[in-house]
C-alpha cells in the first residue's frame, strides 16, 4: 500500500513515522522545502504550502496513493485556537479530500481534536455531541461533519483521529511538561493555575502508535487517540517535580483559571473499544 501522510515533519508527524515504516508500506511525505528528508519515507513531495496548492499539485501529490493521513494544520502555540488561519487549513484540507475522492482513493483519515466535544460531558466517546467553542474546534469539527457527509455517497472509506492531551518529545517550549522541565531544572518556581482540571495525557510516541494502527485499521468514523487514564493538572506535574525532587517549586494558584476551560477532558481510546464506527467490507 502507498501511503501519503502530510505534517510529517511535525511533532505528531515525526512520531507516526516510525510505526508506519515498520508496516512496510510505501511512505510519500508532503514537505514544504526540498531539503528536508525524513527517515523512515520512501517518497518526498515538496509543497511549500500545502494549503493553498494548486488542484493539480495536490492531484500530483495523491497520484498512485492508496490511502492519506492528513495531520497538517495550522497549530502556532500562541494563537492556533483562535487564528483565522484555521479558514485557510479548512479550505485546503476540503480540497485535497475532494482530490482523493475523484482519484478513487480507498481511505482518508483526518486529525481531530477533543476540543470538538461537548465538553460538559467531561468523559467523551465518539457518540458523545460535538460543541466547539474556538476557531480551531470549530474548524476541526466542520470539516469532519462535512466529510463524513461526502464520503457516505463514495465507495472510500473516511477515519477521524480526535487526539487529547499530548506530551513528551520535541515539544513547544510553551506548552505545560516542557515549561516545567525547564523551570525545575534552573531551580525556578513554576508558577501553575488549581491544577484541579482532570485531563487525558499521552506520550506523543503511544500517540504515534496508536495512530498509526487507527490509520491502518478498517475502522470508519470518528475515534478517540487518547489513553482514557484520567489526571488532574496538579497531579501530572507533581509526577514530573518528583523526577527532579522538586516539588516544592509548584506554586497552584499563581495563575489564574482560563475562563472557559473544561473540568475534565477524557475519551474513550480506540485501542480499548476497536470497534467504534464501521468497518469496511
Amino acid at each position: 500500500m502507498r501511503i501519503l501522510i502530510t505534517g510529517a515533519t511535525g511533532y505528531i508527524g515525526q512520531a507516526l513515522l516510525p510505526s508506519l515504516s515498520r508496516s512496510g508500506h510505501v511512505l510519500r511525505c508532503v514537505v514544504r522545502d526540498p531539503s528536508q528528508t525524513l527517515a523512515g519515507a520512501d517518497e518526498h513531495v515538496v509543497l511549500p504550502d500545502l494549503f493553498t496548492a494548486s488542484d493539480g499539485e495536490l492531484r500530483a501529490a495523491l497520484n498512485g496513493i492508496d490511502l492519506v493521513i492528513h495531520l497538517a494544520w495550522y497549530v502556532d502555540a500562541r494563537d492556533y485556537l483562535h487564528a483565522l488561519d484555521n479558514l485557510v487549513c479548512v479550505s485546503g484540507t476540503l480540497r485535497l479530500a475532494h482530490e482523493a475522492l475523484e482519484l478513487g482513493i480507498s481511505r482518508f483519515v483526518g486529525v481531530g481534536t477533543c476540543l470538538e466535544y461537548d465538553a460538559n460531558y467531561g468523559y467523551l466517546t465518539p457518540q458523545t455531541p460535538l460543541a466547539p467553542v474556538s476557531v480551531y474546534a470549530c474548524a476541526k469539527a466542520g470539516v469532519y461533519q462535512t466529510l463524513l457527509a461526502a464520503y457516505e455517497r463514495a465507495d472510500s472509506d473516511f477515519a477521524w483521529a480526535r487526539l487529547f492531551h499530548i506530551y513528551g518529545g520535541q515539544e513547544d517550549p510553551r506548552r505545560l511538561t516542557p515549561y516545567l522541565r525547564a523551570r525545575l531544572a534552573a531551580g525556578q518556581v513554576a508558577e501553575l493555575t488549581s491544577g484541579r482540571q482532570i485531563r487525558d495525557y499521552m506520550h506523543v510516541d503511544a500517540v504515534g502508535e496508536q495512530l498509526s494502527r487507527f490509520a491502518l485499521s478498517e475502522t470508519s468514523g470518528a475515534a478517540n487517540i487518547c489513553s482514557g487514564d484520567p489526571v488532574t493538572v496538579a497531579n501530572f506535574a507533581q509526577r514530573i517535580a518528583a523526577e527532579y525532587g522538586r516539588e516544592d517549586l509548584l506554586r497552584f494558584g499563581a495563575r489564574p483559571d482560563r475562563p472557559g476551560d473544561p473540568a475534565c477532558l477524557v475519551g474513550e481510546p480506540w485501542s480499548a473499544a476497536p470497534d467504534i464506527g464501521e468497518s469496511r467490507s
